[in-house]
């Protein structure tokens, strides 16, 4: 996959997360930030504890800095995703589990 190529998918991912985000962030209290090409969400705790999403362009990835780990997902013909290798899981299907567990309640991103 090229430049470009990445970047529209990337685009098009990210204002897809982005809207649902918003969507659910009142919900679950967390704000949703973007801009520079980035989604980061800040929840309203005690440590002010922030998950950052941002495309990593040299590698083709979108990587998620969340629960003191770092997730890097890749583009699947298969799936038309971006989906993290290791658990076959898709950016959204990501997204869910790691605020599930943040929040300590069922999140469906």
């Amino acid at each position: 996959m090229d430049e470009h190529e990445f970047q529209k998918k990337c685009d098009a991912a990210f204002e897809s997360l982005r809207k649902r985000l918003l969507e659910i962030g009142d919900q679950h209290d967390f704000e949703v930030e973007g801009g520079a090409g980035k989604l980061e969400i800040e929840f309203e705790d005690e440590d002010e504890t922030r998950f950052v999403i941002s495309p990593n362009t040299p590698v083709r990835q979108i990587w998620i800095s969340a629960l003191t780990t770092s997730f890097k997902l890749g583009w699947s013909d298969s799936a038309q995703a971006f989906v993290l290798e290791k658990t076959g899981e898709t950016l959204n299907q990501v997204m869910s589990r790691i605020l599930s567990e943040k929040l300590g309640e069922p999140v469906q991103v």
